[in-house]
């Protein structure tokens, strides 16, 4: 009797448990989705949080620009345009107003190289101002030459005569081997100087010096004598050494 009465009571007690165990897991599956969504925004709030975490950026320089952008399209820096090329302008705006403003109705057509090498004229260029005459002395003074010979008042006179006649002649001095010194002076009559020889001219007569002779002459002076028995021309050379007696030949160390 006491088990029959137990199995009775818990028989009886079952459906209760049942019913306490179905509303604990209603219960449960109404709170189960307050869970979920606290779960998932705390997952939100950690996400933006490791967001917001610092990410390094590389800086990119700009690019430099294409080699030979600035410079205008003539033959040297490109070719030829060619019929239906419609190629941008490459230089800048502000460039290009200044070279419309500046020029009259230029074409844009590329020059070859030979006309871009020629000197162009500058517009509205002043004339150059012309350079006055430096006063500014010269570092050198330059002496006048000095005459090989020199020659009398009287050798003036005599030479002047003979350039004066129908048939003027020129009279050229030089030297040759003679006498027992060595040396004499030589003169002969010519129409015209030679190639190499040495021109003395004073108070309006020129007298010829041979070059080969210039050496032994050279600071003589020149003078004309007249006597009972003849007239010549006679030489006073200060670089004579030696001398014979009659004068007529002469020797210079």
């Amino acid at each position: 009797m006491p088990f029959s009465r137990s199995a009775t009571s818990a028989v009886a007690a079952a459906p209760s448990l049942f019913r306490f165990a179905t509303s604990a897991s209603l219960s449960a599956s109404r709170s189960s989705p307050q869970c979920f969504r606290s779960m998932s925004s705390a997952r939100q709030t950690r996400h933006l949080q490791t967001a917001s975490a610092y990410q390094p950026h590389h800086l990119q320089p700009p690019l430099a620009p294409p080699r030979g952008s600035g410079i205008p399209d003539t033959s040297i820096a490109g070719g030829k345009p060619e019929v239906h090329e419609t190629r941008p302008p490459r230089l800048t705006e502000q460039r290009g107003s200044r070279i419309a403003a500046t020029s009259d109705k230029k074409s844009s057509i590329s020059v070859t190289e030979t006309e871009a090498q020629k000197p162009k004229p500058a517009f509205n260029a002043a004339p150059a101002p012309s350079q006055a005459p430096s006063t500014r002395p010269s570092r050198f003074k330059f002496k006048p030459k000095k005459a090989a010979m020199t020659l009398t008042p009287a050798a003036v006179s005599a030479l002047r005569e003979l350039l004066d006649s129908p048939e003027p002649k020129l009279i050229r001095v030089g030297t040759k081997s003679k006498g027992c010194s060595g040396l004499a002076y030589h003169l002969e009559y010519v129409d015209k100087p030679g190639k190499f020889d040495d021109a003395v001219e004073q108070d309006g007569v020129k007298v010829l010096i041979d070059s080969k002779a210039l050496i032994h002459i050279l600071g003589s002076e020149m003078d004309w004598v007249e006597d009972k028995l003849t007239r010549r021309f006679v030489f006073k050379n200060p670089n004579i050494t030696e001398q014979c007696g009659c004068g007529e030949s002469f020797s210079i160390s």
